[in-house]
């Protein structure tokens, strides 16, 4: 990936807050939901309900569609990413440990989770395999396509 679009790709990571994740129902309809979310590089993460829908959804399919927008005014000022990618539930204790620490980081009201909450969340990590980087200010509906090629689970951040 060129050095100056991984830049505005992080530009974007760093700046917004929330993403739209879309996991693939069991009836094979899309479900979109908006998280919170930390990023390592261009992995992202997220933490939910082990129970919730969208851990029930990445179980059976971990291929997922996400979309990050940064606030804006004129459509002309749209700055985003979309991406297509592969989720994983976080299993090893050190990268759950680091992904902590990034949250809570971001997100210091976390702290305020006793051990019961915080012992029914799960992590997942979402490696893009091919990220949309929209830049409105370029002109309407610039786009610019980077693949990244299929996601290693395995591959730390």
């Amino acid at each position: 990936m060129d050095d100056a679009v991984r830049k505005r790709i992080l530009a974007i990571l760093e700046e917004a807050t929330d993403m739209t994740i879309a996991t693939v129902r069991p009836d094979g309809y899309p479900q979109a939901t908006v998280v919170g979310y930390v990023h390592d590089g261009v992995t992202l993460y997220f933490g939910t309900a082990g129970e919730s829908q969208k851990a029930r959804n990445i179980a059976l399919s971990d291929k997922v569609s996400v979309a990050v927008t940064l606030p804006y005014d004129r459509w002309d000022e749209i700055r985003a990413l979309s991406m297509g990618a592969r989720a994983t539930r976080l299993t090893d204790k050190a990268e759950i440990a680091k992904v902590g620490r990034l949250m809570l980081k971001k997100f210091p009201q976390g702290a305020d989770f006793g051990p019961e909450e915080a012992d029914s969340i799960a992590l997942f990590a979402v490696r893009p395999v091919v990220i949309s980087v929209l830049d409105y200010r370029k002109g309407f509906g610039n786009t610019e396509l980077v693949e990244i090629g299929e996601a290693d689970p395995t591959r730390p951040a």
